[in-house]
């Protein structure tokens, strides 16, 4: 039997063990990423490759030694050497010597037929297509769950009164959600998720700012690439809401793309009216978007070299004269340091906390 691994990337690691398992696959977990995963993956990656291929290089090497033979990953479309990571990094394993299989997953949206035979290939129990859909539909539920509790998080955080409470209580309702099988027990632990994070104490007068998070996939579901940005900004008592989640990212690429994304072309059309790769004009919609909702601030987290990021970033000091709201750019390398990005996303809340109580201080940054 083989024994499959794939990147990791957030929580939803769990929803794709149970959802390989459930096929007849051996999972190996990809580990979080730690120094040693991007110490391995920076000493075999190109110098010049943007920050998520060295992590993923890292992580695959890391699985390797924990005995995973086959890799599951996705493509990509458009003018982003994302969707040439899977080609790339099986050369460089078969070159260490590593006679490892990738398993590729195009955009089903685009690409049904690869959807479907990489996915019989996966189907080593030989479940029927009713059974296949039914697991499907139970990681899809399970993905859901994590990501409608991850966003309560966001929320209770900068209001609790018990610094750390809701980080405790997130990776305890974490637990509840991996734990849960059936459709019915994801949909109790999702409720007693919601209801224990709902339930912990809140200070109702503390004075509140709203920061949207913009950026590539990769950086913005995976905290150990950006440092718990997140966390670090709710303890400084900010409410993050980030662009992209993997639920949504997943529905846009595999049946239809929702009204929502439609919403964040039209926005960033004025600006940047051409697919430019990766997520770089989602990044410029997103941030129209937050400016009129009235969000205080944006962070861009973007991979150091990330060519659609690098676009973004030249057309926001724009955006951001235009629509009144302070962006701060993040390039995110083996360099970036968590005390560093701390200090600064210290200066940036107090300069959105200064523009909120005196109207003032709300000159973009961005860097």
């Amino acid at each position: 039997m083989p024994k499959i691994t794939f990147p990791r990337m957030g929580e939803s690691y769990r929803a794709f063990k149970m959802l390989l398992e459930d096929l007849g696959n051996e999972v190996v977990v990809p580990p979080r990423p730690s120094k040693r995963t991007l110490d391995l993956g920076i000493r075999y990656a190109p110098e010049f490759a943007c920050f998520p291929l060295k992590i993923l290089m890292g992580t695959y090497l890391e699985t390797i030694e924990m005995g995973a033979d086959t890799i599951v990953t996705t493509g990509g479309v458009g003018p982003c050497r994302a969707g040439e990571y899977a080609m790339l990094h099986h050369k460089i394993l078969k070159d260490l010597g590593h006679d490892i299989k990738m398993i590729v997953f195009e955009p089903p949206r685009l690409h049904p037929v690869n959807f479907i035979k990489n996915l019989w290939a996966l189907n080593k129990s030989g479940v029927s297509i009713r059974g296949v859909v039914a697991h499907i539909r139970r990681a899809w539920r399970k993905l859901q769950a994590m990501d409608k509790a991850e966003q309560l998080s966001h929320v209770m955080r900068p209001r609790e009164i018990n610094r750390g409470d809701t980080t405790r209580v997130y990776r305890k309702v974490l637990g509840w959600i991996d734990q849960a099988y059936s459709f019915e027990q994801i949909i109790e632990a999702e409720s007693a998720a919601m209801e224990a994070l709902g339930s912990i104490s809140q200070d109702s007068k503390r004075i509140i700012l709203k920061v949207g998070i913009v950026g590539e996939i990769y950086v913005l579901l995976e905290p150990a690439s950006n440092l718990e940005v997140e966390e670090t900004l709710g303890n400084l008592g900010v409410e993050v809401e980030r662009s992209m989640f993997l639920t949504g990212w997943a529905k846009d690429n595999t049946w239809s793309e929702t009204t929502e994304r439609l919403t964040v072309k039209e926005a960033a059309s004025p600006y940047l009216p051409e697919l430019v790769g990766g997520h770089g004009r989602d990044s410029i919609g997103n941030t129209i978007l937050y400016a009129k909702r009235g969000f205080d601030g944006i962070i861009q987290l973007a991979p150091f070299t990330c060519i659609p990021e690098i676009v973004a970033r030249t057309i926001l000091p724009r955006v951001s004269k235009d629509h009144d709201i302070a962006v701060l750019t993040f390039f995110l390398d083996e360099q970036t340091g968590k005390a560093g990005m701390t200090t600064r996303l210290e200066a940036f809340v107090d300069l959105l906390r200064r523009k909120k109580l005196f109207g003032r201080g709300a000159e973009p940054l961005t860097g």
